[in-house]
């Protein structure tokens, strides 16, 4: 799908799209997947990388394990893939509530997984994410087929401001890939000081919405400071055919590439 193609704003915000019982399955999937693979990482059975901005992550059962990095006790910020750590998120690759949207925002009839994700920000420790787009780091890994990909993201508790709800820039995927700091350790991250954010919009929903964006949407989340966790599930589509992002090299020097 072209820019021009997709919705205005960039974004698509689905309400309530799953039920509270299959919400809460959902959740409880979520946790045990966690338990099981914390458990493993805790015992050292995993692979340890630190990235330049000092997150540290660990590759254990075929997922990713990224700790917020300042929690005591060790809290995860996320794990990546998952759906292949349980059938109840596998589940939802095929589920034409969140398929038929989504084959809309990619502009694709045929569409296959690109990778998935969980994020869990914790109450009260769970960390921000500053202005970025996902393309930078999908397009290290897939190049110009990049573009192609898009998020569902599922909410498994109800989002606010005050827990970490994302705000997007609407319509800032119509720019293209956003100046990025090059300041910033990573080089993945936008120089908001060069990208035009004040018209940045909160996406508060309840538990059991979806968030359908694709790559190129400036957004960031905020820290949650609240009693009460945030976590979300993301599905991230591509057209169909293509490799996963787990059958993919990131090769840096691709950044170049970018403004």
């Amino acid at each position: 799908m072209s820019l021009d193609e997709q919705p205005p704003r960039g974004f698509v915000l689905l309400p309530r799209l799953l039920d509270p019982a299959e919400t809460a399955a959902l959740g409880q999937a979520a946790e045990s997947v966690l338990a099981r693979v914390t458990e493993k990482a805790l015992e050292g059975a995993a692979d340890v990388t630190v990235w330049p901005d000092g997150h540290r992550l660990e590759q254990v059962d075929g997922t990713t394990v990224h700790w917020e990095p300042d929690a005591r006790p060790p809290a995860v910020r996320s794990l990546a893939p998952v759906t292949h750590l349980h059938p109840a998120l596998h589940a939802l690759w095929t589920d034409e509530r969140v398929v038929g949207p989504m084959r809309r925002m990619v502009g694709s009839e045929r569409l296959g997984p690109f990778t998935s994700k969980l994020n869990f920000k914790r109450a009260g420790v769970g960390s921000e994410f500053r202005w970025h787009q996902d393309y930078p780091y999908w397009y290290c890994c897939a190049g110009p087929d990049a573009r192609d990909v898009a998020t569902a993201m599922i909410f498994l508790d109800d989002v606010t401001a005050d827990n970490g709800a994302l705000e997007i820039v609407p319509g800032s995927h119509l720019a293209g890939p956003a100046p990025r700091d090059r300041a910033e350790p990573t080089g993945l991250l936008v120089d908001a000081a060069r990208t035009d954010v004040s018209g940045a919009v909160t996406v508060e929903a309840p538990a059991g919405s979806a968030l359908l964006f694709p790559g190129l949407v400036v957004h960031r989340s905020g820290p949650n400071r609240t009693p009460r966790d945030r976590r979300s599930l993301l599905l991230c589509f591509q057209p169909a055919g293509r490799p996963g992002l787990a059958a993919l090299s990131y090769r840096a020097s691709r950044l170049a590439d970018l403004p």
